[in-house]
C-alpha cells in the first residue's frame, strides 16, 4: 500500500501538479513584496465572510420575530440586519481598491521585469520568438497574471474559510443539512480533473493563436507600403479572417466544453439547493427548527454550495495564471547577455579614447545554431583613423561579421577584441570583445533605424547631454544639415514612425550623424550608405577620415566605389576575411 501511495506522489510530482507549482512560485516572486496588501485583501475576505455569516443568524432572528416564535424588537434587528449589509458593501468597495491597487503594481513589476530582461536575453536566442509573439506574452500574459493573482492564492483562504465558518454554523445548528452541501462535491470534483487537461491544452493553443495573430497585424501594418504597391491588400483581408475564423472555432469548440459543464453543475447545484429546501420545509413541520432556522439554513446551503463552485472555478484561473507564467519563464529563462566587465571596459575606455582604440579579429569560427558555418579562421584588423571595408556578395556573412563584433553572436572559436596602445604596429593591452564592450562602438544598421519624436530627441538618445551646436556639427558631418537646415523646425522636427517624412537617404544620413554624435572609439557602417547617391557617400566618408577624433571606421558595402576611401579592404571568400590588394580593388571599382 505504502509503495503504491509513494508511486501516486511521484507520479504527481513529475507532471502538470508540480509544473504549476514551479510556475506560482516564479508568479509570487513579483507579489512578495506586497504581501502586505494581500493579507489585508485576505482579512478583509475573511471579516467579510464573517459579517455575511452573521448577517444569516441576524436574518433568522427577524423571520422568528416575525412568524413568532421568539420575541424581540423588530426594527432594533431590522436596523442591525441593515447595517451590516452597508458594512459588507463598504468591505466589498475597500476590497476592490486593495485588489485595483495589488493588479497595477505587480502588473508594471512583471512588465518592467520582463522588458529589461528581454533586453538583456542572448540575440541569438531572441530571434527564434516572433517579435508579434514577444509583445503577447510581455502585454498580454503579464497583464493574465496580475489580474488574476489575487483569485488564486488569497481567495483560494477566503472560499476556505468561508466554507469551513459556514459548515461550522450548519453542524452547530443542525448536522443534517450538512449533508446537502457534499452532495454536490463528487460530481464538481470529477468535473474539475476532466476539465483540467483540457483546460492546459486550450490555454496553450489559444495563446499560441493569440501571438501568430499578432505577429501577422504587426507585420502587416509595418510593410503596408509593400501590401499596397504589390496590390496584395484582397490577400492580405482574406488572410486575416482565416485567422479569425480559426481562432472562432477553436475558442467555441471550448465554449460548447465549457457550457456543457456549466449546465451541469447547474444542474446539480439545482438538486441540491431544492433538496436542502424540501428537508428544510420537512424539518419545520416536525417542529425540529423555527421558519428564521430554516431560512437561516437555506442561505448558509446556498454559501456551502456557491463556495463549492467558487473553489472549483479557481482550477482554470489557476492554469491560466499557470499557463501565462510558463510562457514568459520561456523567454526570461533563455541565456542572458554578460555585461559583468563594465568596469574594465570603462578604465579602458578612460586609458585609450585620447590615442583612439582598434580591433582585431583573430582565426574566429562562427556557426549558426542550425548548423551552417559562416567563418572559418577569419581575421581581420582596424586602427584609428582608418576605415576599414568588409565586400562580399550578399549572404556571404558581411553582417554577421558586424553581429560577432557587437558580442550579438558568440563564436565558437579564434578570438576578437579591442586594443589599446598600439606601439610599432602592436598593441599593447587588449580586452575581448563582450556584451560591455559595445560602449565602445557607434552602430548604423541596415535599413531605417530612426524613432518617432524629434531629430533632436534622436540624437540624444545616443548622448543625453549633448548641446544644439553639437548635433549640428554631426549632421554636418554626416551631410545631413543641408536639409534639416531648410526644415521649419530644424533640429525639433518631428520625425514619423520607421522614419517617416524622411526619404532614405535622408533617414540614412541621419542615422549615420546620430552615431558619429555619440563620439564612440569605433564605428561600424553596415550598408548604411546605400542610399546615399555616389558623391555624398564619398564625402561622408571623407568627413569621417579628416575628422581629429581618433575613430576606427569598419563599414560593409556592396558598391565598390566605397573602396576608393578606404585603408584596407576584405573580401569575405570562402568562410574568411581576404585581404585584397590594390589591383583587385582598381578592377572592382572599373567593373562597377
Amino acid at each position: 500500500m505504502k509503495e503504491r501511495l509513494l508511486f501516486y506522489i511521484n507520479r504527481i510530482k513529475a507532471g502538470r501538479l508540480q509544473e504549476m507549482w514551479v510556475q506560482t512560485r516564479w508568479i509570487y516572486q513579483y507579489v512578495r513584496r506586497y504581501w502586505l496588501v494581500m493579507i489585508f485583501y485576505t482579512v478583509l475576505g475573511m471579516f467579510s465572510t464573517v459579517v455575511s455569516l452573521f448577517s444569516s443568524m441576524v436574518s433568522r432572528d427577524l423571520v422568528d420575530i416575525i412568524t413568532g416564535h421568539q420575541t424581540g424588537m423588530v426594527i432594533q434587528t431590522f436596523c442591525i440586519m441593515i447595517g451590516l449589509g452597508i458594512g459588507n458593501t463598504f468591505l466589498a468597495q475597500i476590497s476592490g481598491y486593495a485588489s485595483s491597487y495589488l493588479s497595477m503594481k505587480v502588473d508594471a513589476e512583471i512588465k518592467s521585469d520582463i522588458f529589461s530582461k528581454i533586453l538583456v536575453t542572448d540575440w541569438e536566442s531572441l530571434t527564434n520568438y516572433h517579435t508579434g509573439d514577444l509583445l503577447t506574452r510581455w502585454g498580454s500574459d503579464a497583464s493574465n497574471i496580475s489580474d488574476g493573482v489575487l483569485s488564486f492564492i488569497p481567495n483560494l483562504v477566503i472560499y476556505i474559510f468561508r466554507f469551513i465558518s459556514a459548515f461550522s454554523m450548519v453542524i452547530y445548528y443542525d448536522a443534517s443539512f450538512a449533508l446537502f452541501a457534499f452532495l454536490g462535491m463528487p460530481v464538481s470534483l470529477i468535473l474539475s480533473k476532466t476539465l483540467m487537461n483540457r483546460m492546459v491544452n486550450n490555454n496553450k493553443k489559444s495563446a499560441a493563436m493569440g501571438a501568430k495573430m499578432s505577429g501577422f497585424n504587426q507585420e502587416t501594418f509595418s510593410n503596408i507600403q509593400t501590401i499596397k504597391a504589390f496590390d496584395l491588400i484582397r490577400l492580405y483581408v482574406d488572410k486575416l479572417k482565416s485567422y479569425q475564423k480559426e481562432y472562432i472555432s477553436m475558442r467555441l469548440s471550448f465554449q460548447r466544453m465549457s457550457m456543457g459543464t456549466s449546465l451541469l453543475l447547474s444542474a446539480v447545484g439545482m438538486m441540491v439547493s431544492y433538496a436542502a429546501y424540501g428537508w428544510g420545509i420537512y424539518r419545520v413541520w416536525s417542529g425540529a427548527i423555527s421558519y428564521g432556522t430554516m431560512t437561516m439554513f437555506l442561505s448558509l446551503s446556498g454559501t456551502l454550495t456557491g463556495t463549492l463552485h467558487n473553489l472549483t472555478s479557481l482550477v482554470p484561473t489557476a492554469i491560466s495564471l499557470t499557463t501565462s507564467a510558463g510562457r514568459l519563464m520561456d523567454i526570461v529563462e533563455m541565456p542572458r547577455e554578460d555585461y559583468s566587465q563594465e568596469d574594465e571596459v570603462n578604465a579602458f575606455l578612460k586609458k585609450y579614447r585620447d590615442q583612439g582604440i582598434g580591433l582585431q579579429v583573430t582565426e574566429v569560427d562562427y556557426t549558426y545554431m542550425t548548423g551552417t558555418e559562416v567563418f572559418s579562421h577569419a581575421s581581420l584588423e582596424a586602427y584609428p583613423h582608418e576605415i576599414v571595408a568588409l565586400v562580399g556578395p550578399s549572404g556571404e556573412g558581411k553582417t554577421t561579421m558586424i553581429r560577432v563584433i557587437l558580442s550579438l553572436m558568440r563564436t565558437q572559436g579564434g578570438q576578437a577584441a579591442v586594443c589599446g596602445g598600439r606601439k610599432n604596429e602592436a598593441w599593447t593591452e587588449k580586452l575581448p570583445l563582450t556584451p560591455s564592450t559595445r560602449k565602445l562602438f557607434s552602430y548604423v544598421p541596415q535599413g531605417n533605424t530612426m524613432f518617432s519624436g524629434t531629430i533632436a530627441e534622436n540624437m540624444r538618445n545616443v548622448k543625453q547631454d549633448a548641446t544644439d551646436a553639437e548635433i549640428v556639427e554631426a549632421l554636418k558631418m554626416a551631410c545631413a544639415w543641408d536639409f534639416v537646415e531648410r526644415l521649419p523646425d530644424g533640429i525639433d522636427s518631428e520625425i514619423k514612425e520607421r522614419g517617416g517624412g524622411f526619404s532614405e537617404g535622408q533617414a540614412q544620413r541621419l542615422s549615420i550623424a546620430r552615431a558619429i554624435l555619440r563620439k564612440s572609439p569605433l564605428l561600424l557602417l553596415d550598408e548604411a550608405t546605400s542610399a546615399l547617391d555616389v558623391a555624398t557617400e564619398r564625402k561622408v566618408l571623407r568627413n569621417i577620415m579628416q575628422d581629429s577624433y581618433p575613430r576606427t571606421c569598419i563599414v560593409t558595402t556592396h558598391r565598390p566605389t566605397v573602396l576608393e576611401a578606404c585603408t584596407r579592404v576584405y573580401a569575405i571568400r570562402d568562410k574568411k576575411c581576404v585581404l585584397l590588394k590594390n589591383e583587385e580593388i582598381d578592377e572592382m571599382v572599373r567593373g562597377f
